[in-house]
């Protein structure tokens, strides 16, 4: 088994190196690319340097059985073929491939069946966002359909990348010290903040960011939800947080989510609120699952329940998520 990870200086492929570690993922190469900025970079992986390779369009991906991309929209649609054209799997974290009716778009916990039938020998990893509430709905849409959902989301600076992690902890230095204050990743300064938009704004007023919410979790539970999302980056570094509203069909009983929760693939129940015990981000981040809490019947709907939910948004919200649909694969020898 011969991996490569496509774009493996980002936040998103440094945690590649760390789960494929972690995990002990059975290969017996890794390779890694990377653009013109980051080739000739060394990282140890089990022990061993690997240097980073320049990604170019040639034959570097003939004996690559998996290859793990996380490099933009822009790079993975430039390099698909190039990518898959041995018949490599290319499981890929960006946004590129998501919506194509011929791309199965996968959480493992939720539909893994799905990443047998690629086409194109791509299988797209969904936002973090989605990842992170289907996970949790999986555990409710077991028990009765849902019908709609509204959820709000606290989402970390990690979303926006490793450099956006280390301006938020610069913009916090520079308000304690007096100094004026450099704004770069995001709309406004993060710190001592909140901003109420992740990502550009569409026609309807909702962000594309809140439309992937809508249109991902549909795809992943092949299921008419409809899902209404505010999206909100918060001054946290690391895990994305969510307040989630879900309406079924029948009711459910709060003792009957908190076993549903408790038993499914995936989620962590962290709910005693006598005790004082919830998810929060600050605790929760490096982990693996999704944490669930806050359990509550909806006060203005009798068929609805609303919960919290955290989880670390660079590992099972990317790199952990697209690690497990190749660990699926493997395990059905579908690849």
């Amino acid at each position: 088994m011969k991996v490569a990870i496509v774009g493996a200086s980002g936040a998103v492929g440094q945690e590649f190196l760390r789960v494929l570690e972690e995990r002990n993922f059975p290969m017996d190469e890794l390779v890694l690319f990377g653009s013109k900025r980051s080739a000739g970079t060394k990282y140890t992986f089990r022990g061993k340097q690997l240097e980073v390779k320049l990604l170019q369009h040639n034959d570097d991906f003939k004996d690559i059985d998996i290859a793990f991309t996380s490099a933009g929209a822009g790079t993975s649609k430039e390099f698909e073929k190039t990518i898959t054209q041995y018949g490599a799997v290319m499981i890929d974290n960006s946004s590129a491939f998501r919506m194509d009716a011929d791309v199965p778009l996968v959480v493992p916990e939720v539909n893994a069946a799905d990443a047998k039938d690629r086409p194109r020998g791509v299988i797209a990893n969904p936002n973090c966002t989605t990842i992170q509430i289907v996970v949790a709905l999986k555990a409710i849409e077991n028990l009765s359909h849902i019908k709609t959902v509204h959820v709000s989301t606290y989402q970390a600076a990690s979303g926006a990348g490793a450099a956006a992690m280390d301006e938020l902890h610069e913009q916090y230095r520079q308000v304690v010290a007096g100094e004026e204050v450099v704004v770069e990743k995001f709309a406004y300064q993060l710190a001592y903040n909140l901003i109420p938009q992740v990502d550009v704004f569409t026609d309807n007023g909702y962000t594309k960011e809140e439309m992937k919410m809508f249109n991902e979790t549909r795809k992943i539970m092949h299921s008419d939800i409809k899902v209404s999302a505010t999206c909100v980056r918060v001054p946290a570094l690391r895990a994305h947080s969510e307040s989630i509203w879900v309406e079924t069909e029948k009711p459910i009983s709060i003792d009957e989510a908190r076993e549903a929760f408790a038993s499914a693939d995936g989620i962590v129940l962290m709910d005693n609120p006598a005790e004082k015990e919830y998810p929060m981000p600050l605790f929760l981040a490096g982990k693996d699952p999704v944490y669930v809490g806050r359990i509550r019947k909806d006060l203005a709907n009798e068929n609805g329940l609303t919960f919290w939910t955290v989880s670390d948004q660079i590992k099972k919200g990317a790199a952990l998520n697209a690690v497990q649909i190749a660990e699926y694969l493997i395990k059905e020898n579908n690849i």
